[in-house]
This record gives structure tokens, sequence and C-alpha cells, in this order.
């Protein structure tokens, strides 16, 4: 890819034909309708609220027992799991943040949108199967299959709601800036308004209206985004290479090499281990797993998935260059500092007010189904994996369980509220990728130990799990993210902005020593147990 780009460079010459309509581009910015109230948008935004409120009113029927609040009863199809996956996966960061750092940093944005798709094939040969066979509703079943379940349980718990609220913050400011920009209310005031409508959306319809929100936002933003690339490539005679090279010819080949955003090698394998690994280790992800009725069709389902997300990371190539030839980093950095509203500006470039609502819309969908998944894994964790597993030792009353979710569902919405509002500014993308380190170096190495390694015990599964999860807490804390671009410091304890090139192999590092220094015959006897069923399950399918 990158050789096809310095060859774009090379046939600038064919790009005289889109110097009007580049040059006018800063006009085009400093009159956008953007930060004014937008009645398009408005109606577009109340439309999909109505949509969303009827799907979940529809939900809210269905849903009467733990495995429809968690699972959906487990009866949504492959095909319809593949749009899910796909919908809670194109999140905020993805169509918002990889066009705002493409735009404004040039191919290093790029490296969000292959570090999220390459790990994909880590969730389906390495996971999705053992999941669906073992688990019920967290993932945390599945590592307490054959481990002491109240330690395990603990420290999961720990990491997926680590990872879900920094998740969670990344949606919020997307949202947040999204809201207000469009309809001229405060940032406050419009995270707000997203908090209340996650927590209606889980609170009342779970997994079964959390699924559906999902799908239809992802035909959604796949139909925007796509749209918005193909009237992007018409002013480029349909030449991905012309717009390449007029990238090339405004803000000089540096914008089609690497360097401008990541320019310490280590910081950028330490961000590619954290973006491929952390798929495999998100807790609203694998919770997907266990709303299909067998394990083939979770594989299946992450087939239709790859193929979809896919092709939505081949539009965000095309999205994010033409923002920065037609629209201009600087008129973009104007409206947001973070780069969020690439995007939007984009489209108000191309297509006026009208189609500015049309993808407003489309983009709060994304964030709204991405919230929604975050929201009901989170409240799985608090609900199933500590208040039914560990306080009532697996004996909870009937009902009880899913009245905590619900419950668990209202505290996470105030929290997202909170730190939505105190990381204001921050890329999308970029906070995106530190919920990717922690789910890449708290979950990932123990699920994989416990599916694959015989040898794995309970201290060894719970003492990676603590030390993915607090090392990476620490690190990011004192990384030049918090230290100063947040407390504003004048330097940082650590250097790498993301630190899951120490953080995974570390994890994976103390969960092998620990377990080759204790003893856990259970763990054994239990692991041959649990993979003869796996495979049973598997062949029966």
């Amino acid at each position: 890819m990158l050789a096809l780009m310095q060859a774009a460079a090379a046939a600038s010459a064919s790009t005289a034909q889109t110097a009007a309509p580049v040059a006018s581009a800063a006009g085009a910015a400093s009159a956008s309708a953007i930060g004014q109230p937008n009645a398009v948008a408005m109606g577009f935004f109340f439309l999909f609220i109505a949509i969303t409120l009827a799907i979940t009113y529809w939900a809210a029927r269905r849903t009467s027992t733990t495995e429809h609040f968690y699972a959906a009863g487990r009866s949504i199809s492959a095909a319809q799991n593949g749009f899910a996956l796909a919908g809670d996966y194109m999140s905020a960061a993805s169509f918002l943040g990889i066009a705002g750092l493409v735009s404004t940093s040039g191919f290093d944005g790029l490296v969000y949108s292959t570090g999220w798709l390459v790990g994909w094939p880590v969730v389906l040969f390495l996971v999705a199967e053992p999941l669906r066979n073992l688990g019920r509703y967290t993932f945390a079943d599945v590592v307490a299959t054959r481990l002491k379940h109240t330690p395990v349980r603990l420290a999961a718990a720990l990491g997926t709601l680590s990872t879900v609220i920094f998740y969670l913050i990344a949606q919020m400011v997307g949202a947040g800036s999204l809201i207000k920009l469009m309809f001229g209310i405060s940032y406050e005031t419009a995270v707000i308004i997203v908090g209340i409508a996650m927590i209606s959306y889980v609170l009342f319809g779970g997994m079964i209206a959390t699924t559906w929100v999902q799908i239809v936002k992802a035909a959604l933003l796949l139909g925007g985004a796509a749209a918005l690339a193909f009237m992007v490539l018409l002013r480029f005679h349909m030449n991905p290479l012309e717009l390449f090279a007029a990238a090339s010819d405004k803000y000089g080949a540096a914008v089609l090499a690497p360097g401008k955003l990541v320019t310490n090698p280590i910081d950028t394998i330490s961000l590619g281990m954290a973006l491929m690994f952390g798929t495999a280790g998100l807790p609203h992800i694998l919770m997907r797993f266990y709303t299909v009725p067998d394990a083939r069709a979770a594989r299946t389902s992450v087939f239709y998935a790859t193929g979809l997300i896919g092709f939505f990371y081949l539009l965000t190539f095309i999205l994010g260059f033409g923002a920065m030839v037609l629209v201009g980093p600087d008129a973009i950095k104007a409206i947001d500092k973070g780069g969020n509203m690439a995007a939007p500006l984009l489209a108000e470039f191309l297509g006026g007010t009208p189609f500015l609502g049309f993808i407003a819309a489309v983009a709060f969908a994304t964030i709204l189904a991405v919230v929604a998944g975050l929201t009901l894994s989170g409240a799985a964790a608090l609900s199933h994996d500590l208040w039914t597993s560990v306080v009532r030792g697996g004996h909870a009353k009937p009902g009880e369980e899913l009245r905590v979710a619900r419950g668990a569902t209202f505290v996470l919405g105030i929290i997202a509220v909170v730190l939505g509002i105190t990381f204001k500014g921050q890329n999308v993308a970029f906070m995106v990728s530190l919920a990717f380190a922690i789910a890449a170096s708290a979950n990932f190495p123990a699920l994989v130990l416990s599916i694959f390694w015989r040898r794995c015990t309970t201290q060894g599964a719970v003492s990676s799990m603590l030390f993915g999860t607090v090392a990476t807490l620490v690190l990011i804390y004192l990384s030049p993210v918090i230290q100063i671009d947040i407390l504003k410091h004048e330097s940082a304890w650590f250097a790498l902005k993301n630190p899951a090139v120490v953080t995974i192999p570390g994890s994976f590092l103390i969960g092998i020593i620990v377990s080759l220094f204790t003893t856990d015959r259970s763990a054994v006897a239990a692991y041959d147990g649990a993979v003869r069923d796996m495979i049973d399950g598997a062949n029966a399918h």
C-alpha cells in the first residue's frame, strides 16, 4: 500500500483538474454549518432515535430472562451476528477518528485501520469456537471453566471493566463533539444526552435490542461511508492514485510515508500489537459469540464480519485523504482539535448541509450502537461475574442477576458521562487504542493460556490478568497521553504512548512463570474434560 501511494505521487500531473475544488476548500470549511443547529441532522437524529426506541420496545417484550438479556436467547443467526459484530466493532474511532488522523497526519493514520482489521484472524482461528463451546455469557466463563471461579472472575472483571471504561471514553468524546457541533449545544449537555440514550437501550432491551441497533447501524455506516467515498473519487476520475497524488502535491510526499504521527518505531510496534491482539480480548466483541446457537455459527459470523469490516476500512483510506485534500488539515483542526470532524466536514463540502446532516446522524448511530454493546458487557461483568458467581456463589435468586445487571447499566452510564466530559478534545481513535492495550494485556493472554495450555493454573491465569490490567493502567498514567496531554506536565515518566509492547509479553510471561511454580491438579483434570467437550461439541456441528 505504501508503494502504491508513493507511486501515486509521481502521477501528480494528472491532478490539475482538481485544483479548483481543492483551492476552494478553505473557503468552504470556513463557511461550515458545523457548530450551528442543523435541521437535517436533527431530523435524521430523531428518526434514528425513533427507530431504535421502537426496536427497544419490541425487544423489551422478549427480554424476560437472564439469557435473553445477555445472549438474546442464543437465537441470532450467523449472518445477523456478522452484521452485529461489524456494527459493534466499527466504532466512532473507526469512522471519525481514523478519517481525522489520516486527514491531519497522512499515511500513519492508516496503522489503525490495518491493526484493527488484522485482529480478526486471531479471533477466528483462536477464540471464536472455544469461546462459544465453553462459555455462557462472558469471557470469564471460559477462563473459569477449569480454574477456581472466585479469583478468576474477580481478576477478569477488573480487566473487563477497565477495557470497557476506556472504550466508553472514546465513544462519549466522539458523541459529545458530534452532537455539540450539529445541535449547537454545549459539549457537556451532548454527552449527557448520549448517556441517557445508551442507558435506555440496554436497560430495557438487553442484547436483543443491542443486536438489532448494531445491525441497523452497520447498514447505515457502510452505506454512508460508501456514498461519501464514491463522491470523493468522482472528483478524481474514480482513480485513488490521483487522490494520493493530489495529497502529495498539496502537502508534500511526507504525507504518503510513515513518520508524521508515530515517529518512534517501538511506539509503532506497540500500537500494532495492541490493535491486533486487543480484538481477541474485547469483552463486548467476545460476548457476541454467545448469541448464536452453536460454534459453527460463531465461526461463520466472523467471516461475515471480517468482509464487512475489511470493506469499511478500505473506505477510510479514501475518506481520510479526501478530507485532507478537499477540506484541509487546518480547517479540520479549527473545528475540532482532535480531528474527529473530518468526515462530517468532507460530507458538507461534497454534498452540502443535507449530506452533512445524514453523515452526522450515521456517526451518531455508530456511537450509540457501540456504547450499548460496551455497557452490556460491563454490566455482565458486574452482575454475572462478580455478583452472581462471587458474591452469591453461583446461587442467585430468580431474577436477581437481571436486576443487578440493570442497576450496573445505570452506574456504568453515569461513569461514561463523567469520563467523557473529563477527556474532552482527545482523538477518539487514539483513545480506543488504549482500551485495546488493556484488552490485549489483561484478557487475551489469560484466555489463550487457559484454553490451549494444559499446565496453566488458577494462580497463573489470575497473575496474568492482574499484571496485564494494573501494569497497562499504570503505564498509561505515566505516559505522555496523561502526563503531557491531560495533566500538562512538561515530560512523562514512561516514553511510549501505548504500553502494549511491554505489557502483552509481560502478561504472558507472568502467567507462564507462575503456572510453572504452582500446582493445580484439578485444573489439569478439568482441562482434559473441557477439551474433550469442546471437540465433541465441534464434531456434533
